[in-house]
């Protein structure tokens, strides 16, 4: 497991997180967050890499190969998401209509395909531990933009879990055999939460990475502070991420019906 803070030395453009052609940190993956100023202009065109771009917050105009979708995203809280997914070779423009900041994934990809822009309305939504199991301690919002599912053109996965305060994610806890990066935003700068991996504790924040290349993984919210954070999955050759999930059995009995009849109460 790694861990990443780069929030106080960010910069305005792409800010670099993992650099695939340095150190890939068993990711397969480039990852960055593009921080873009009123009437900002970047462009992307990678020759052997997909590329996807998701609007954390702001006013971005998406264009490429004579398509523009104009995007509005105050935050990642309250308002779903916007994200594009191109094949390599693919012009696409990024032009800022204030301040904005997406999160950038890319990864090697032979195979071309038609690029495909998701909206609010394609965002497939869970609503995770809203029946109230585990006394509701467990309830959140797991969004996927593609996955294997309606994308197995792409050699990546791409979501959003929205964390209430206080409450738990990736829980009960679980592993898979593909690596997975988790990028953090909070609702308030000094917003923090902590993540369990391969039995290692470490403290998120606002603007944090971590990598979780193996071993079982979990993580939670402080009391009072709202986590949203990007999951990304690279699928393994031969091997994709198909909703591909783990248990841990010390902890399988948490998926009991009647499990929280078993859990104390006071």
């Amino acid at each position: 497991m790694t861990y990443l803070n780069k929030n106080a030395e960010l910069k305005r453009g792409y800010n670099a997180y993992i650099d695939a052609s340095a150190d890939d940190m068993g990711t397969q993956m480039d990852v960055g967050l593009l921080v873009l100023e009123e009437g900002d202009v970047f462009r992307f065109e990678e020759p052997e890499k997909e590329v996807a771009v998701l609007l954390f917050s702001g006013k971005v105009s998406f264009r490429w190969n004579g398509e523009t979708v104009a995007a509005e995203r105050p935050d990642c809280f309250r308002h779903e998401a916007y994200c594009l997914l191109a094949p390599r070779r693919t012009k696409i423009e990024l032009t800022a209509r204030g301040h904005s900041e997406l999160y950038i994934q890319k990864a090697v990809n032979e195979r071309d395909y038609t690029p495909v822009m998701y909206t609010p309305e394609t965002v497939q939504t869970q609503h995770a531990g809203a029946a109230g199991e585990l006394l509701g301690c467990m309830r959140r919002e797991i969004k996927t933009f593609f996955d294997y599912e309606n994308a197995p053109f792409s050699n990546m996965v791409l979501g959003e879990v929205l964390n209430f305060p206080g409450k738990w994610s990736s829980y009960p806890p679980h592993h898979h055999p593909q690596p997975e990066v988790y990028f953090y935003r909070f609702d308030y700068p000094d917003g923090f939460g902590a993540g369990f991996a391969n039995g290692e504790i470490y403290k998120t924040g606002h603007n944090g990475l971590a990598v979780i290349n193996h071993g079982f993984h979990s993580q939670t919210a402080a009391p009072g502070y709202a986590m949203c954070y990007a999951w990304g999955i690279r699928h393994l050759e031969g091997d994709p991420w198909k909703k591909t999930r783990i248990d841990d059995p010390e902890h399988a009995w948490l998926w009991r019906p009647d499990a929280n009849d078993h859990i104390f109460q006071g």
